[in-house]
Parts: C-alpha cells; structure tokens; sequence
C-alpha cells in the first residue's frame, strides 16, 4: 500500500537501479541505501521530527545518496480508520473517502491524502476499507529532498506494510510482533502478502530498557494478552484459520528472552524473525529495508 499515488512522479527522469529505503521516527530517521554497486549501509541520524525535511537533505549530500527512494512515515504522521466501503465506483472512493472521514481525523480534507486498502468482510456485515491518512502539507515537505538531485521518490507507506514486506508470500497466517527501536509495538497479521490484521500498541516503547525481571513479571502477560486479543478476532470474526506462527523482531538485548516468554503461553511456533539473506546484524534497520521491498507484496502504482 502506497500513499504516493497522487503526488508523486512529478518530473519524468531515467531511472536509477539503486535503492533508498529511509524511516521516519519521532526522533531520529534511518536509512538504508543499497547501490547497485559497491556496499549498502544503514544510518540513523537523531532528529526531532520537524526537522527531518532539513535533516535528510544534509545526509543525502553527505552520504550522496540517489536512487530510487521508498519513504515510511512516522506512525504520528499517518491516521489508519476501518469503515464502511462506499458503495460506489472504484475511482471515486478517494474523493468520497476524505468527507467520509473528515471528522475522524486530524486533517481537513483540503489538508488531506489518503490511501487505502480492502478490510476484512465480517460475516453478515459489510465489506471493510482501511483508509490511510496523512497530512498534504508535510508529505510536500519531504518530497523535496527526496526527489531531485538523484533521487526519485517512488513511495510513502506505513510500518506496518514495511515491515509485512520481508515476510516471504505464504498461504498460511503469520502473526508478526515489531518494533522499530524507541517507537511502540505493532502487531500485524499477514496472509498471502497481504495485510488481515494490524494494530499499534501503546505503553511498550521503552521495552527495550526492561530488566528481565519486569519483562517475566508484567509486561510480557500484557503483550501475550493483546496477542490472544489480536487472534481471537482474527480466527472468530474474520473466519480465517488459526495463525500458524508469531514472528518476532523486536531489537532489543533481551529480544530472545521475549521470544520464549511469549512462546510460554501459545500452542503455535514463536519465532526470532529472520532478517533477509546478509542482514541479520540490521534488524533495528527492518522497516528501512522493508521499504525496499514493497515490490513484494504488490505492485508500485
């Protein structure tokens, strides 16, 4: 799912095979650049959010970044709502979307991009849509930077499809518990490349300064809870088969101390989650290169 389809491709350019994935946080952003030739690198540059437009053009000079670029907003900078579908053409959903959300969201609808993707039909009711909103005015903001001087700005997206993008295509759900470092936990459910499930958490950004003791006694009971909460819908009101596996990348020091607790009280495999071939010493840098991969899950439109 990408958010680019209505402002993006605004100059027509030869197109480059290198690749830049760059992740936004509330306070730092992270890149990952990978050259068609020569050694990809990952970086993480500390900056308060509204600074980055300023910021990611000092690393482009310096780093002499180019490519083609894919962006993942902060998960502040993007609103995610399940509604009705309209019950009109395809092509005039985004237009009817924005007043249909309109008093949902931060942004007016003159303010207002969105994108979205289909919902779960729930038996007896009506088709779902998730719509995906972030703010014109600071999507504007970014493209600059990323769109000139080399780089070509190929798509915004979320954590959570960055993330479902490293999943290999399987027909069988995969529950997939991530964290980009500092921020908060998503839980997603992702069957045959395709997004069931997603839900962010809140209280757990600072999991990572846990002393193995408060994870055992609390904070794991609270994350399992939201789990079993998260495949209970899944498998009874989505009607789907039961998740064969829990995926977990959440980079911390006690990440596989966290990966048994929560296997502790589940009948399914839980997993530390593989990173693609060659980077597994970059698993704080999974959403960078998820960007990447987006190729995977569906088409760039």
């Amino acid at each position: 799912m990408s958010l680019i389809k209505k402002i993006n491709n605004f100059f027509s350019k030869v197109e480059s095979k290198d690749l830049l994935g760059v992740s936004l946080h509330q306070h730092s952003f992270a890149f990952f650049s990978c050259p068609e030739q020569g050694e990809s690198q990952f970086q993480q540059i500390n900056s308060p959010l509204a600074e980055h437009p300023q910021q990611i053009k000092i690393q482009k000079e310096k780093y002499q970044l180019q490519g083609q670029c894919h962006l993942v907003l902060a998960s502040s900078q993007t609103q995610i709502l399940q509604v009705d579908k309209p019950n009109i053409p395809d092509n005039e959903l985004n237009a009817a979307l924005k007043w249909q959300i309109k008093d949902l969201v931060n942004h007016s609808p003159e303010d207002m991009v969105l994108d979205y993707f289909d919902g779960p039909t729930l038996s007896g009711g009506n088709d779902k849509i998730n719509v995906v909103c972030a703010s014109k005015k600071e999507l504007l903001a970014l493209i600059g930077p990323l769109n000139q001087d080399g780089l070509i700005l190929k798509s915004i997206t979320t954590e959570e499809f960055a993330f479902a993008s490293l999943l290999p295509v399987k027909d069988d759900a995969c529950l997939m518990v991530c964290q980009q470092p500092n921020e908060e936990i998503i839980l997603l459910i992702v069957k045959q490349g395709k997004v069931f499930f997603s839900r962010r958490l809140r209280g757990f950004a600072h999991i990572a300064t846990k002393t193995e003791e408060e994870l055992s006694f609390g904070i794991v009971d609270n994350l399992n809870l939201e789990i079993q909460r998260s495949t209970d819908y899944f498998e009874r009101q989505l009607k789907q088969a039961p998740i064969r596996s829990i995926e977990v990348i959440v980079p911390m020091a006690n990440e596989a101390l966290l990966a048994r607790k929560l296997a502790e009280n589940t009948n399914v495999a839980v997993n530390l989650f593989t990173m693609p071939e060659g980077f597994n010493h970059a698993r704080e840098f999974a959403v960078s290169l998820g960007a990447t991969k987006l190729n995977n899950m569906e088409p760039i439109k």
